[in-house]
């Protein structure tokens, strides 16, 4: 039997990269003048295993202090990582806020499920407190100890946001993540933009069809 459009009545963002664009590269581009060393910086220090540690639980002291003894000559750079994650993640993707808020005006129930260390979401969802103020919850996989696309986190978040799987849309810019919301069945929209994404929101009821110009 073909889903029904009209069964989907919640929505689940991811936060990285869709409602936020996330590139630890804003942070030390500034740090680093040279593109070279830069790009070796990003590529072979703290690279994308090492800080998947965090979203899966580990703290930053931890971490850093195995990164720092592998590679001494990069401490203070290391450490800036912990102090200033934030810098790192920039303003609302472009579109994303109006979506939110609009969703939110028509009383559809917003949810996140994010990998983010539970110790950087503090000070990041306390600076954009505003923005997440319409969603009724979160899962941020630090804080849990489970990573997308474990099924054992999807899960959780629909046991805790009190959805069910078919009545819900989970939107993530990863595709592996997408799978795995679907595997668990969820309704998956792998995020490209936002004005991709509205035209799902329409298609699906959620949001109402943008008048013709």
């Amino acid at each position: 039997m073909t889903e029904s459009v009209a069964e989907v009545a919640a929505v689940i963002f991811d936060v990285g990269n869709v409602l936020y664009h996330w590139n630890p590269r804003i942070l030390y581009e500034r740090l680093i003048p040279d593109d070279q060393a830069l790009d070796a910086f990003l590529r072979d220090v703290v690279t994308a295993d090492w800080h998947f540690q965090h979203d899966a639980g580990r703290p930053f002291a931890q971490t850093s202090a195995e990164l720092i003894a592998r590679h001494p000559g990069h401490a203070d750079l290391i450490r800036l990582w912990g102090e200033r994650f934030i810098d790192s993640v920039t303003p609302a993707v472009d579109g994303m806020a109006r979506i939110v808020a609009e969703l939110h005006e028509a009383s559809v129930p917003l949810f996140a499920l994010t990998n983010f260390s539970a110790e950087f979401w503090v000070p990041f969802h306390a600076r954009e407190a505003a923005f997440f103020a319409p969603f009724r919850d979160i899962v941020v996989s630090g804080a849990e100890g489970l990573v997308k696309p474990d099924a054992a986190i999807y899960r959780l978040a629909l046991e805790r946001f009190e959805v069910a799987a078919k009545a819900t849309l989970f939107i993530d810019d990863r595709e592996e993540n997408v799978a795995g919301a679907r595997a668990m069945g969820m309704r998956g929209h792998h995020f490209r933009d936002a004005g991709t994404l509205r035209k799902e929101l329409t298609t699906l009821g959620l949001l109402p069809p943008i008048p013709a110009p």
